[in-house]
């Protein structure tokens, strides 16, 4: 099984954090999206809000994100 991950602060996720994650996602078995904090910038959302983006985004995808 191949395992790609992508991290990154997705604040807020953009279309161009999508094309990369649905481009993934056809080279991979399972994407593991990685929503992370970066202590230098100063985030427009809090994690939770981030993840819930994040999963609503990837949730019309389907497969194994």
């Amino acid at each position: 099984m191949r395992i790609g991950v992508y991290p990154g602060t997705f604040d807020p996720i953009t279309l161009g954090h999508m094309d990369i994650i649905r481009r993934g996602a056809k080279l991979v078995d399972r994407l593991v999206i990685g929503v992370t904090t970066n202590i230098t910038k100063s985030p427009l959302f809090d994690d939770d809000e981030r993840i819930e983006m994040v999963h609503s985004e990837v949730a019309g995808l389907g497969g194994d994100i």
